[in-house]
């Protein structure tokens, strides 16, 4: 049995929580494997609306098994808040919840380091979500992180160690904090942490795969917000693309099978960096408020544009994207006019591939296609999409190369049609 992966192929916020909660149904196992409580997943069911931040969005089906895998950091005081928010909706994730040992913690001090840092960079701070993600990973990196299973043997002692470090660093920012009671409260969910299944999760996945169960690989941020490939340095601390799924879940690459991207309709980004096809006028305005563009764990209002198939074809040869999903293409209908930039101008040249550099003196060089003022939100058949819906499904397709699979067309989780 092949693992599938399911990821953002834009700047995040693609909508994927949702998705992956569609899909599950399809799958045995739902298995996160990169980031933390940066993350915001999105699920509505009914009147119900959740979000997650360390919790695979396959957890609302109780008969299926959920995995924190070995590339994500966890933040116990987040885990808790969730563990509780979940626990009103008569959710337990005791039985269907396991955590890698090998997932790395984010200490109080972590969050503290994050903030300084941000708040030191002034006008060129990069937007961080300040949940201690990227000071987690440069411990982890750095091998001198404190990971999940560390809890059970001589924790105090590393906890302290650890903490002395960051206290030096802190002495680096005029930066004002608490600790004490944050810590306190740190420590009770540490000792909540022990009541889950606390496994090698990559010999229960290799197993899992053995056994021939299916396996839903879920990432979280997205394709342009990787380490390694995204528009560095505006991005996160993590693989954000398909290879991290080998890495935070300990596979072997040929077990991968499907690469589903999850990209919007249009295009959006929260925090700074370049954003080509960004819409600071009338029409990005319109964008935001119709698709209620706010960051899921921020709150922050999301930068709006265009959607970019520069950038989109870029992450597909990335990840190696079998079939893509579409989301939020409710929020296009009414607009007479939709443009897709199909390249870059830079210095008065014309480019098709996504560039080293993105940087003002990138312009995008737009295609455009007509509109559709019908309401779709509520149709179920890709055969009653208006003509013009159907022809930018199929402009898209022919410029991706890869197949439109599904159609979110608003934010309850019955509100896709599967083409």
């Amino acid at each position: 049995m092949k693992l599938d992966v399911l990821l953002g192929l834009q700047w995040g916020d693609e909508g994927k929580g949702k998705i992956v909660d569609v899909l599950t149904p399809e799958y045995d196992i739902i298995a996160r494997f990169q980031g933390g409580p940066n993350a915001g997943h999105t699920l509505e069911i009914g009147e119900i609306k959740h979000i997650l931040h360390n919790i695979p969005s396959g957890i609302f089906h109780k008969e299926k098994i959920n995995i924190i895998g070995n590339g994500v950091v966890l933040d116990p005081v987040v885990f808790r808040k969730e563990i509780e928010s979940l626990k009103k909706l008569g959710i337990d994730l005791r039985q269907n919840l396991y955590i890698s040992k090998k997932a790395h913690l984010i200490l109080p001090t972590h969050r503290i380091l994050d903030a300084a840092s941000e708040a030191a960079k002034g006008k060129s701070k990069i937007g961080s979500t300040l949940k201690g993600i990227g000071p987690t990973y440069m411990d982890k990196t750095g091998r001198n992180g404190l990971r999940v299973g560390d809890i059970f043997s001589g924790f105090k002692e590393k906890y302290s160690a650890l903490r002395k470090k960051h206290e030096r660093l802190l002495k680096l920012y005029t930066y004002e904090y608490e600790l004490d009671e944050v810590e306190k409260k740190w420590f009770k969910c540490i000792e909540l942490l022990k009541e889950f299944k606390i496994v090698d999760s990559e010999y229960l996945v290799n197993k899992l795969i053995r056994d021939g169960k299916s396996i839903l690989a879920e990432g979280a941020q997205g394709t342009l917000l990787d380490i390694e490939f995204g528009s560095y340095p505006f991005v996160t601390s993590s693989n954000t693309i398909s290879a991290g799924a080998c890495i935070g879940l300990g596979v072997a690459p040929q077990t991968i099978g499907e690469v589903f991207g999850v990209f919007k309709a249009y295009c959006t980004r929260v925090g700074s960096g370049p954003f080509p096809t960004e819409l600071s006028d009338d029409t990005g305005a319109e964008l935001r408020k119709k698709g209620v563009e706010f960051g899921a764990t921020t709150g922050r209002p999301r930068r709006c544009g265009w959607v970019d198939l520069v950038a989109l074809k870029y992450s597909v040869m990335i990840n190696g994207v079998t079939r893509l999903i579409m989301t939020k293409a409710d929020v296009l209908s009414g607009f007479r006019t939709i443009k897709a930039a199909t390249a870059y101008k830079v210095d008065g040249k014309t480019i098709h591939d996504f560039p080293f550099m993105i940087d003002k003196n990138t312009e995008p060089v737009y295609t455009e296609l007509p509109g559709w003022k019908s309401d779709i939100s509520n149709i179920k058949d890709p055969g009653e999409f208006p003509d013009e819906l159907k022809k930018y499904i199929s402009f898209i397709e022919k410029e991706l190369n890869v197949p439109v699979s599904y159609v979110s067309v608003g934010p309850n989780r019955n509100q896709i049609v599967k083409l």
